[in-house]
């Protein structure tokens, strides 16, 4: 897929658009005031292949905690700030890396000129963005009062030309919306209107499983469209499945490169093993830290039937029988064990793929 032409950004340590890579963000669902806690989940983050992080700033305490917070983390700090442009400017001031604001509810035109000479003068960037839930009263008037992806794309570019008018160009455009349908189609009209970098994402997607559904459906669709920048996964929940969901979507359109991908069969009335719980088990395993830098496919199957073929194409993989399984590693049968001995033994062979 050819992506979209958009200029170059940079984030801290890390650049969007242009020819860069597609970075995976997520944001803190703790109490930015608290430093502490909100750098263990950053830590976190970072173990889990976070490449950017935002936290809200809802008073002058979470703006004052930046610092703190930044000094301690080793990826960008982003802070999102509503209605209140002296929160973002006071970020900007603590050391924020990015600053996320709705130019529609930050204050008017005079705070928003505010805002952006603060930020113009640390060279920081600023995402413009507009969701569905908080879309001005004007852009849906003009389109018989309800939200479109007309409305979200001319209230994006309309705020990010305001700020470009005022000599500000370094702008991150994002247009969300909880409803599949309209965030792809408002994402399809944005396309050639802008070369601004998009930061992509269905907001408010749901908990873990509708989130991560709607999620994979959204996002596939924009970034198999070639446009997308950087992205964010919405959950309700354990805001790292946010990164591993993100991960799994880049990597099973092509689009990002390392982890391990893992396949496992449904289970059917030929299963012999307790697959679903060893499937659970191997999925923990890989997502630990000290496997993130492989580069590889496992599998967990559970019956002779496919289960064979798709472990031998895997670079390691087990093959359920009755009470019993195989470990093969590169098509090679390298050991057979009984069911309770499934998961260390691949656990075994999936160090072996540590030191090469």
């Amino acid at each position: 897929m050819e992506r979209m032409k958009t200029r170059e950004v940079a984030i801290g340590t890390k650049k969007i658009g242009g020819n860069n890579p597609i970075l995976i963000q997520s944001m803190c669902n703790t109490f930015t005031s608290d430093a502490d806690a909100t750098v263990r989940q950053i830590l976190a983050l970072e173990e889990a292949g976070c490449d950017i992080i935002r936290v809200a700033v809802p008073d002058e305490q979470a703006a004052d905690a930046l610092g703190s917070i930044k000094s301690r983390i080793h990826i960008p700090l982003v802070a999102d700030i509503h209605f209140d442009h002296r929160l973002a400017i006071r970020s900007i001031e603590n050391g924020a890396d990015k600053i996320r604001i709705n130019p529609g509810n930050i204050g008017g035109e005079k705070a928003l000129e505010a805002v952006v000479e603060a930020a113009a003068a640390k060279g920081i960037p600023i995402r413009v963005g507009v969701n569905s839930g908080s879309l001005e009263k004007k852009y849906l008037e003009a389109y018989g009062g309800r939200v479109t992806a007309q409305g979200l794309v001319e209230s994006a570019l309309e705020k990010a030309e305001l700020i470009a008018a005022m000599g500000y160009d370094r702008l991150v455009i994002s247009i969300k919306s909880s409803n599949v349908a309209l965030c792809i189609r408002a994402h399809e009209l944005i396309r050639n209107r802008t070369d601004i970098p998009l930061h992509v994402g269905i907001t408010e997607a749901g908990t873990l499983k509708e989130g991560s559904i709607k999620s994979a459906a959204g996002l596939g669709a924009i970034l198999s469209r070639g446009i997308g920048d950087t992205v964010r996964v919405s959950l309700t929940g354990d805001v790292l499945e946010e990164v591993r969901t993100a991960q799994l979507i880049l990597r099973s359109l092509g689009l990002m490169e390392g982890g391990i991908e893992m396949v496992s069969c449904p289970t059917c009335g030929r299963t012999s093993i307790d697959l679903v719980r060893l499937a659970d088990q191997v999925y923990e395993l890989i997502h630990q830290p000290e496997y993130r830098h492989l580069n590889i496919r496992v599998a967990c199957m559970g019956c002779v039937v496919n289960g064979p073929g798709e472990a031998r194409e895997a670079d390691l993989g087990i093959c359920g029988g009755r009470g019993e399984g195989l470990i093969i590693r590169k098509g090679q049968i390298v050991k057979k064990v009984r069911e309770e001995l499934l998961l260390s033994a691949f656990k075994e062979e999936l160090d072996g793929f540590k030191t090469l």
